[in-house]
């Protein structure tokens, strides 16, 4: 029987400071899915006890959808350079290259960063074909053999675990967070709220989420990535 998402054991719960339980959240992803080798090593940290697998974890809609990510980055580009938006596309040009990646350092190492979600390619009639977020606050932390990711603010955030892929690139498995949620829902719960995407480095201290397909407003999103010390 699965479990429910109200569950002590699989629901994360926010922190004083209203950021989501980090441990609670990798329990959270491991009990939604096939990945019976996290366990829950102390009370600070969570994770599989050997190298994770993101194929033992991700659904059968999600590995759809990075089998076709590249189908759906070049449509959205299309669609938003056919609205007239270009020039927002050419001002970021290594952001949105689906074939820029650096041949190592995929994964971010912990610590604060600050990120942004780019929106691109309407999905729907009402949606703009090119959205970019406000900066905001994200942290990156250890979790065992994998990280968590988790933006702190904002209308939606998304929220998650990165596995190790290769040196060159990384995969998201997540959810997304609405509103003045704090809980994330359980991945592999609600196709609506589960997200996918691949993480690459794209500069020495400059990283992107791409995730294709999004259920909400657009046909790809893009969260970049760059330490929040190096602004200071």
């Amino acid at each position: 029987m699965p479990l429910s998402p109200t569950d002590p054991r699989v629901a994360p719960s926010p922190t004083k400071n209203g950021r989501v339980n980090r441990t609670a959240l990798a329990l959270a992803l491991c009990a939604a899915t096939t990945l019976g080798a996290c366990h829950h090593r102390d009370k600070h940290v969570a994770g599989p006890p050997a190298r994770a697998d993101w194929h033992r974890v991700v659904t059968e809609a999600d590995r759809e959808r990075l089998r076709t990510w590249h189908t759906s980055w070049v449509a959205a580009i299309a669609k938003a350079r056919a609205a007239g938006k270009g020039p927002q596309i050419d001002a970021l040009a290594a952001l949105f290259d689906p074939d820029r990646a650096m041949p190592d350092g995929a994964l971010p190492p912990p610590g604060h960063y600050h990120c942004r979600v780019y929106k691109v390619g309407a999905d729907g009639p009402a949606m703009q074909d090119f959205t970019a977020y406000p900066v905001a606050d994200c942290v990156i932390e250890a979790e065992g053999e994998v990280s968590s990711l988790y933006q702190i603010a904002g209308k939606q955030r998304p929220v998650g675990l990165l596995f190790d892929d290769s040196p060159s690139r990384a995969v998201f498995l997540g959810t997304l967070v609405l509103g003045d949620e704090t809980k994330p829902m359980v991945y592999g719960q609600d196709t609506q709220r589960d997200l996918a995407g691949f993480v690459d480095r794209i500069g020495p201290r400059r990283w992107r989420v791409a995730l294709p397909s999004p259920r909400f407003e657009s046909l790809l999103d893009v969260v970049e990535l760059t330490p929040a010390e190096a602004s200071k």
